[in-house]
């Protein structure tokens, strides 16, 4: 199975980056395809599930090791394939999500893309205590315990504001852009959609 690939960004897409590795194109499934803009012209790393089906073998990718454990985890829940855990993982901050399973936060989790009431007290049963085993100082450490989500902030934005720079937009222009946008996106509005919505504004001057 394939834990891992290194190649060349060859092609973005809305939904998948092609990575040509030794002259092979591999099209993998991103959350945020966009964090890897900037890398066109070197070599990256994308941590990969690999998904093997009878019609189909698919290949999910994502910018960090934490980020593929989250999606793995994710995947073990009753009624979460691996479409369902990308859709999760893109409409919402992968460290809110830990957090709103921590919470119990059935509120926040409803929120994202395919999940109702049921399969996120699922998430919630089946998932927080293998979150907690996990332990280390990263992704799977919750906000801290009496620290609510964030209700006002866009989760969406910094990942969003991320891939705007990688496409040579400048802090200036960025925040003058947000300024405009923040009152128009919802707290759990997908990356893509936060991007499409900055990118009208950019290009209208």
């Amino acid at each position: 199975m394939i834990d891992f690939l290194r190649g060349q960004v060859a092609q973005l897409e809305r939904e998948y980056v092609v990575l040509d590795v030794h002259g092979v194109g591999y099209r993998v499934f991103c959350p945020n395809p966009y964090c890897f803009a900037a890398k066109n012209e070197e070599p990256v790393t994308i941590y990969i599930h690999h998904n093997v089906r009878e019609d189909a073998i698919l290949l999910f990718g994502f910018e960090t090791k934490e980020e593929q454990k989250l999606f793995r985890k994710l995947i073990e829940v009753s009624g979460i394939g691996p479409r369902v855990a990308l859709g999760i993982l893109s409409g919402g901050n992968p460290k809110a999500v830990v957090t709103a399973i921590q919470q119990e936060n059935i509120n926040f989790l409803i929120k994202l893309p395919g999940i109702g009431r049921k399969t996120a007290q699922r998430m919630i049963i089946d998932l927080k205590d293998k979150l907690e085993e996990m332990g280390g100082a990263s992704l799977f450490d919750p906000i801290p315990s009496g620290m609510e989500i964030p209700q006002d902030n866009n989760l969406g934005w910094p990942e969003a504001r991320e891939g705007l720079k990688a496409l040579g937009y400048t802090d200036a222009e960025l925040d003058r852009v947000w300024q405009v946008l923040k009152d128009n996106v919802s707290s759990d509005e997908a990356v893509d959609s936060v991007m499409k919505k900055a990118l009208k504004l950019l290009y209208a001057g």
